[in-house]
């Protein structure tokens, strides 16, 4: 992490949206480590927030409660913390997101909240449905991974095959549109997701903010704020071109 600190390159102006709940978390703070490491400032949005997403040059919509199943068509199915308020403040910063074409990227509830947004559902209850993998919950890289090749986060880990860490218990069950499946876990339940088309979005459905200490995991959030900042240099100067430009790892 040490030379991470120290390669991070100048990059003025972009400044990160991070979506999460009202008290912060050591994830939430690590999350932001891990952005200012690449050079970004970062904003915190609370629920109810009315925060201009025009200002912002990437969002993050970072992990929690689970997103209401009403967000997909069903009643709860099992006893769960839910966050209404902020439910509500992920689709509006989704909305505004996709209409002004700023980067995205969605950590565990947030991958799961990209879906759901692009018409997609969740399962509700995967821990009775594993066969291949671990019950309990993991926060060192424990759960095998595997990649689409051919997908910007398997271009990032420079492999067919990572570790993760695993702390949910709701999964993506159907798929919403224009995305695409890029890694599953042994057990075939999706752990990443992104676009086919628009901005720049990548879901993933373990913590790589608790990995920091992997190159693989911190290229995650360098592949974003790389994204953010040539959103915002296109914005500056569209005739660039670099909004849709592909980034290479």
């Amino acid at each position: 992490m040490s030379d991470a600190l120290h390669e991070a390159p100048e990059i003025p102006g972009v400044t990160i949206g991070i979506s999460g709940p009202a008290r912060r978390s050591l994830a939430h703070r690590l999350i932001s480590l891990a952005l200012r490491m690449h050079g970004a400032r970062t904003h915190y949005i609370r629920p109810g927030s009315r925060v201009d997403v025009s200002l912002l040059d990437g969002l993050v919509l970072s992990g929690g409660t689970h997103v209401h199943p009403e967000n997909f068509g069903q009643q709860p199915q099992v006893t769960a913390r839910y966050d209404r308020r902020r439910d509500a403040t992920d689709q509006r910063l989704l909305k505004e997101a996709e209409a002004i074409g700023i980067p995205v990227l969605g950590i565990c509830r947030g991958a799961q909240f990209i879906n759901v947004f692009h018409g997609g559902s969740l399962c509700q209850n995967v821990t009775p449905l594993r066969v291949h993998t671990r019950h309990r919950p993991l926060l060192l890289p424990l759960q095998t991974v595997r990649l689409v090749r051919d997908s910007r986060l398997g271009q990032l880990m420079q492999g067919p095959v990572i570790g993760a860490n695993r702390i949910h218990s709701q999964a993506i069950k159907r798929l919403g549109k224009n995305l695409r499946v890029v890694a599953v876990d042994n057990d075939l339940f999706v752990q990443a997701i992104e676009n086919s088309r628009g901005q720049w979005l990548m879901g993933v459905q373990w913590h790589p903010e608790y990995l920091l200490y992997h190159g693989g995991h911190r290229r995650i959030f360098g592949h974003f704020v790389e994204a953010a900042r040539n959103f915002k240099l296109a914005r500056l100067e569209p005739e660039s071109g670099l909004a849709t430009h592909e980034i290479t790892p």
